[in-house]
C-alpha cells in the first residue's frame, strides 16, 4: 500500500515529543510577539516617512529567520501545524491500517485523539 507520508508516529512515539514542541510553540509565540512589535514600529516609522533600516529592520530580519528555524524543526519530522494560535498539530500515523492524523492540541496531557487525513478537527476520534 503506498502512503502519503515517510514517516508514521504511534502515540507512544508523539506524546514522548510532546515536551520539545511545547518548546518550540513557546518559542514561535515569543518570536510572533517580537515580530508584531518590529511591525508596529516599522509601520510607525514608514507613516511618518522616517528611515526604516538599521535595528529594528535587523531585528525583524533576524526574527523572521528564528521563526523558520523552529518551523523547519516540525516540517523536517512531518509534524504538521494546523492552527498555531491553539497549538493544534497533526502527527502521519497508521491506526487500523489506515494512514491518518495523530491530533493533538496545546492544552492536552498526551496524544490521545486521531482523525482521517482530510476529516480535520472536527473529525476527531479517540484513540
Amino acid at each position: 500500500m503506498a502512503y502519503r507520508f515517510r514517516k508514521h508516529y504511534t502515540g507512544t512515539e508523539a506524546t514522548a515529543l510532546l515536551p520539545q514542541i511545547r518548546q518550540w510553540l513557546e518559542r514561535v509565540e515569543r518570536l510572533r510577539q517580537t515580530l508584531h512589535k518590529c511591525e508596529r514600529r516599522l509601520n510607525g516609522l514608514m507613516s511618518t516617512g522616517d528611515d526604516v533600516g538599521g535595528d529594528s529592520v535587523n531585528l525583524q530580519v533576524r526574527t523572521l529567520a528564528e521563526i523558520n528555524e523552529v518551523l523547519t524543526e516540525f516540517e523536517q519530522r512531518l509534524i504538521q501545524i494546523k492552527d498555531l494560535d491553539r497549538g493544534l498539530i497533526d502527527f502521519p500515523a497508521i491506526v487500523g491500517g489506515k494512514e491518518v492524523f495523530l491530533c493533538w492540541e496545546k492544552d492536552e496531557e498526551q496524544v490521545e485523539f486521531w482523525h482521517d487525513l482530510d476529516a480535520g478537527y472536527a473529525g476527531r476520534e479517540k484513540l
